[in-house]
């Protein structure tokens, strides 16, 4: 039997996502702005007569299929190993899952459609694929990850998504100041914080679409500090962000506790999804006092790492 390096393997890999502003709102319709993580995950898949009993790939796989038939492009059944090799925090609203779907559903049309496929195509399925994991899934976290860079995304119905690749980077003096600062995993599932805010738009549609729309208002003038290189007009677009999806009620006491508790050092919010009962998952946190900050999470054993854009969606792995 060869082996797994003898065989001819297609390899795919594909970044992690933290969202900027735009959480929760983007599942109304309103826009998300999203930057691709330097975190990546890498899959790789070879011919071989092994059966498949992992259901998330095999899901996946006839994803796929289904789209080759309906693209009438013929492929011929042949099993499958893989391997998953991957630096994204799991459960942490970074998009590990949306990472994963990209990353298999490129291989996978690879390796059944015989050639490279277009990043429409890959993220046309990954979304698919997405909603697996994640029922009322926007779209956003596979787009990121799927086209990489700075994201600029709204949904208008299922059949109707408006992506803009945004051509700017995140300005130097502020990306360097930028941190994900961990509060903890979340106990509850994305789609149970999607519910949660669902509830309360069903309760109080008034009162939550206002704050929805003050999250579109917030998210484009996080853009235009983006563009403007101004940092204080960035802080307060972040701590404008914060305030409102503690009003989603998104935030657990333990994240605004910590947040707190780094109020001498900088600014930060919640991303992604969020968590009520426990942890809210990775928050985004700029800080002017680098050093300051980076002694005081060592003290405290608070899990950080540097915030490294990705200007890389999926692509082909050597």
């Amino acid at each position: 039997m060869k082996s797994e390096t003898s065989k001819k393997i297609i390899s795919y890999s594909a970044p992690a996502k933290v969202i900027l502003s735009g959480e929760h709102a983007v599942v109304y319709g309103k826009p998300a702005l999203v930057s691709a993580l330097d975190l990546r995950l890498k899959f790789g898949i070879w011919e071989n007569k092994k059966n498949l009993k992992d259901k998330n790939i095999l899901m996946i796989m006839q994803k796929v299929k289904d789209n080759l038939k309906k693209q009438k492009i013929s492929f011929k059944e042949k099993k499958f190993d893989y391997k998953i090799d991957s630096n994204i925090p799991i459960k942490q609203r970074l998009g590990s899952s949306a990472a994963f779907c990209v990353a298999v559903v490129a291989a996978l049309l690879e390796y059944y459609g015989g050639r490279e496929f277009d990043k429409e195509t890959i993220n046309n399925i990954a979304y698919q694929c997405e909603k697996y994991f994640h029922i009322n899934a926007s779209g956003v976290d596979v787009t990121a990850s799927c086209f990489g860079g700075l994201i600029f995304y709204r949904k208008e119905f299922e059949f109707l998504k408006n992506i803009s690749a945004l051509n700017i980077k995140i300005p130097k003096k502020i990306e360097e100041g930028l941190f994900l600062i961990d509060s903890g995993n979340p106990v509850e599932p994305t789609g149970e914080m999607v519910d949660l805010v669902g509830k309360a738009y069903n309760n109080k549609p008034e009162f939550i679409e206002e704050v929805l729309n003050d999250i579109e208002k917030t998210t484009k003038r996080l853009v235009v500090s983006i563009i403007k290189e101004d940092i204080n007009f960035f802080i307060k677009s972040l701590v404008d962000n914060q305030v409102l999806l503690d009003m989603l009620g998104v935030v657990s006491k333990k994240a605004k506790n910590l947040l707190k508790d780094l109020e001498p050092y900088g600014y930060g919010k919640v991303t992604g999804g969020g968590g009520k009962k426990r942890g809210s998952g990775y928050m985004l946190f700029y800080t002017g006092k680098i050093k300051e900050f980076e002694n005081y999470c060592s003290q405290k054993n608070i899990t950080y790492f540097k915030f490294i854009q990705s200007y890389e969606g999926v692509k082909k792995e050597t």
